[in-house]
């Protein structure tokens, strides 16, 4: 008798179900990791999307404040379960100054343990189940699982056209009014609308124009719209006199919650996570910021059991205080992720391998259809695999993406420091320019 008969339905599905088809072969590359010394044939794994490029700076700030501060006593007991007051105002803060430009309420925000706890709450909150939850594609796999595992949201994906000659995406909102007919004929809600920005794996960024009729399109249509801007930080200087001219169009960067302080909407909604920006995944912040006051009230009254840790409240809380050490942090932190995207671009350029020119993010989206035997998953997996045994690179599979292109594959740019990373691109280019040559 099958272990699986003794779980629930969902249980049973959670175990014969990975949450990552990628996850066995990243903790196999894990423990075979390059060292230029100890093990320079070792993998590559870039396929993760965490940031450690200015990790040192933060922990360095991090130790200084455990070291010359008392914990207060607030920390040892229950506190707001969307997030300790003070650690609230904290953070309302740092989102005002750095990231949306505008004032931002504490009482708008509310907190769980990392950006899935967020997705799955907020999914749990505005839909029921069966409603469907419209994605442009490409985009986040794991969306499908934190938004349906629990919430039993479904995912609908928004078919993109790729065009690496833009680093904006736009849709007609003719094409939401006939994804929501197909949705209803199919006896489900258009519940909600996500876009990322700038977007995972693409790296684009939506104009403001763009982002304000699509907000029209929802109030009007009563669909929640939520952008998340987990990556609003982590954005490229399109300045810099080498790539200026991969940009035809410098539209600036316009945060959605500078929109949400226009409309004041129960319809529009925020994302964003610690994960990224401050390269700390293990942390486990993610929050929410809504002008919905019900919304707010059910995250708090439902999420106790997604709470964040009090003394990592506290310890970020001193952190975002710092707004000194904040601008520093992320100027350095823009010009390393310049420069990682730099050396993966050049690769790819002097490779002629097409690929999506970035506005921000931890990745590049790279085409490689060149090289597929057949337009289909199965080759896609078949390439994927190649590479990742012929070289040592580890990319993330095409495998839930929901794009329909075949052969576009995601590099996590930021996984690896500058040396590592130009080791990686140099294996890279001798896979692609073995294969070209029929080797």
């Amino acid at each position: 008798m099958s272990e699986n008969t003794f779980l629930s339905k969902k249980g049973s599905a959670a175990a014969s179900n990975p949450m990552r088809v990628d996850l066995e072969i990243y903790y196999e590359a894990m423990e075979n990791l390059y060292h230029p010394e100890t093990n320079p044939t070792g993998a590559l794994p870039m396929n993760v999307a965490e940031n450690h490029l200015c990790w040192e700076m933060l922990r360095d700030r991090i130790q200084q404040v455990t070291r010359e501060n008392d914990i207060p006593d607030w920390v040892a007991s229950y506190t707001d379960p969307a997030g300790a007051p003070s650690f609230r105002e904290a953070v309302a803060g740092f989102l005002s100054k750095f990231l949306t430009g505008v004032p931002i309420s504490p009482d708008s925000l509310a907190f769980s343990g990392g950006a899935t706890s967020v997705i799955e709450m907020t999914s749990f909150l505005l839909a029921n189940p069966g409603d469907s939850a419209v994605i442009p594609a490409p985009s986040y796999p794991v969306y499908t699982g934190d938004m349906g595992t629990l919430p039993e949201v479904r995912r609908v994906d928004l078919q993109i056209p790729s065009n690496p000659t833009e680093s904006e995406f736009h849709f007609d909102l003719e094409l939401l009014n006939q994804t929501k007919k197909k949705i209803e004929s199919e006896g489900s809600e258009f519940r909600m609308l996500i876009l990322t920005q700038p977007d995972n794996p693409t790296g684009r960024i939506c104009s403001e124009e763009s982002l304000r009729s699509i907000a029209d399109w929802c109030i009007s249509n009563q669909v929640h719209l939520i952008v998340n801007e987990i990556y609003g930080m982590s954005q490229i200087d399109i300045q810099y006199p080498e790539l200026q001219k991969d940009y035809v169009k410098a539209t600036p960067f316009v945060s959605f919650g500078k929109i949400m302080a226009d409309y004041q909407s129960p319809f529009l909604h925020f994302w964003y996570s610690f994960s990224k920006d401050f390269g700390i995944s293990g942390f486990r912040i993610g929050l929410l910021h809504s002008h919905n006051e019900a919304l707010i009230q059910a995250y708090r009254n439902a999420g106790l059991g997604h709470s964040i840790s009090n003394y990592t409240q506290w310890v970020m809380q001193e952190v975002l205080l710092d707004h000194d050490f904040l601008s520093k942090f992320f100027e350095r932190l823009q010009l390393r992720l310049t420069e990682s995207y730099l050396i993966v671009t050049r690769a790819l350029k002097k490779l002629n391998i097409p690929y999506h020119p970035s506005r921000g993010s931890l990745f590049v989206w790279m085409d490689l259809s060149e090289f597929l035997e057949e337009k289909s998953s199965e080759a896609e997996e078949k390439l994927w695999l190649e590479i990742y045994k012929k070289s040592g690179i580890l990319v993330t599979p095409t495998n839930g993406f929901g794009h329909s292109e075949k052969g576009w594959y995601r590099i996590v740019m930021t996984s690896l420091n500058h040396f590592d990373l130009n080791v990686a691109m140099n294996r890279l280019s001798q896979f692609i320019e073995s294969k070209r040559a029929g080797l």
